[in-house]
């Protein structure tokens, strides 16, 4: 290592625009020297991104870009490793922090995990307040996860009465599994639960759907989309999902206004 101590941000930057990026994300990649990250997400975030050193590769390459990033680090540089949403969900910070225990790198004057905003978090604002109580987040993607795996979890998920944030819902290799998801929890939900599909949240082309468990699949759903599925409580109050708190409100639908 050189005498100059670098640093490595593991860094979320949100849906990638600037006013869902956290003041925290920001301040990282306009003083680093190095960003790191998926090719798709650099140019989400290109106006960070000029003036640096740019080390971008694609979908599979995620252990070699940690490598990377620690590399450029262990040099004496600042670098910002992005991953969209949170780093933390996900994203690199796993990865990056197995890579470096086994290079015996463990300390945070090293490493620093910097928090983003999460796509169910994004996605959840702009269908309404789907998410007020207790609520599950899976992927569906079993490249990593053996599905029978999967389908245990969204089990237990279905029987529990969580909402349910689905991941990586549909891809065009991928196209049972969503299938396989709405099956499970008709098992367990009414087919007029209400549910939403959001696409690109905060990023161009955004579009919001609601509609019900039952027609979930006449709607189109791919990689881009994270997928709310209601639980027992959930309403829908015109375009928005909600999940009663339990606050007494009080009833006034009654009341004329004066």
């Amino acid at each position: 290592m050189t005498d100059r101590r670098g640093k490595l941000f593991v860094t979320g930057v949100g849906p990638g625009a600037g006013d869902a990026m956290t003041v925290q994300a920001q301040k990282v990649l306009q003083e680093c020297e190095v960003v790191v990250g998926y090719a798709k997400y650099i140019d989400l975030i290109e106006p960070y991104c000029r003036n640096k050193v740019i080390i971008s590769s694609g979908m599979g390459k995620e252990v070699e870009r940690c490598e990377a990033a620690l590399r450029e680090a262990l040099l004496g540089r600042r670098v910002v490793l992005v991953s969209s949403g949170d780093a933390g969900i996900y994203g690199m910070a796993g990865i990056v922090l197995e890579i470096a225990h086994q290079k015996g790198i463990e300390h945070t004057d090293a490493i620093e995990i910097v928090p983003g905003m999460p796509a169910f978090v994004a996605a959840a604002a702009l269908a309404g307040a789907p998410l007020m109580n207790d609520f599950a987040c899976i992927s569906l993607s079993d490249l990593m996860n053996p599905w029978e795996k999967i389908e245990k979890k969204l089990e237990a998920a279905a029987a529990g009465d969580f909402v349910t944030c689905l991941y990586n819902p549909k891809s065009k290799k991928r196209i049972t599994q969503i299938e396989s998801a709405r099956d499970i929890f008709l098992k367990h939900r009414s087919p007029d639960t209400p549910c939403a599909v959001v696409r690109n949240a905060y990023r161009d082309e955004q579009s919001v759907i609601t509609t019900s468990l039952e027609e979930l699949l006449s709607h189109p759903i791919d990689m881009l989309c994270l997928v709310i599925i209601g639980n027992s409580e959930s309403l829908q109050y015109g375009p928005w999902l909600v999940n009663p708190r339990g606050y007494a409100i009080p009833d006034r639908s009654g009341e004329s206004e004066e």
